[in-house]
């Protein structure tokens, strides 16, 4: 689950997203100030969009707000108010995590790609990773499925060349840190830094 307010870019709307949804599928049903969007095929709720938000808590921010409880139970309070009665849940743990790459191999189909088994301390996963400098033994940032970067892309489960890839093995400058190197690459941590644990930027 993303949450998105940007008052000044798009307007008093609080933009809630569960997953992606091709245009031609995608269906509204409004009521009240809340906007349910949902796809016409299966009839799964992917997101709503909450129109004069102020008016309902003091939001703020330009951009992905922090997901967490309260947030969930203002949204939740907010769509009771306006008749739509089935509470959301988030999966609050952390998006940004440092991973291990146990195993790394060229890519079948693409002689740049790799892909890399890489464990984020509660599972393993399969990552397709462009950057030149990726290596089994390394500690990477790892962006898992429903993350957002500081550019506004929204991490997705995808395949590449043929081959799935769940979450991103990020680079300093995807990342938005300072003094981020320009040529292409990923960050690789030190050994401090335990399996597992969030990456804060």
């Amino acid at each position: 689950m993303n949450v998105f307010y940007n008052r000044e870019g798009i307007g008093d709307v609080l933009l809630v997203s569960f997953k992606p949804v091709a245009a031609e599928e995608r269906a509204f049903a409004k009521q009240g100030d809340v906007v349910r969007i949902f796809s016409e095929r299966s009839g799964e709720t992917v997101g709503y969009n909450i129109f004069s938000a102020s008016s309902y808590h003091p939001f703020s921010g330009s951009g992905p707000l922090d997901v967490n409880e309260e947030l969930v139970g203002v949204i939740n309070d907010i769509l009771a108010k306006n008749g739509f009665n089935e509470p959301i849940e988030a999966d609050l743990s952390p998006k940004f995590v440092v991973g291990y790459v146990k195993e790394k191999e060229k890519h079948p189909n693409a002689d740049k790609l790799s892909v890399c088994q890489v464990d984020v301390g509660d599972e393993v996963l399969q990552i397709v990773c462009g950057a030149p400098n990726v290596a089994a033994g390394q500690k990477v940032v790892v962006a898992k499925i429903g993350a957002v970067m500081p550019s506004g892309l929204v991490i997705q489960e995808s395949e590449l060349r043929g081959v799935r890839s769940s979450g991103m093995i990020c680079s300093a400058r995807e990342l938005g840190l300072p003094n981020a190197p320009q040529e292409k690459g990923i960050l690789v941590l030190s050994d401090e830094y335990k399996v597992g644990q969030p990456f804060t930027m």
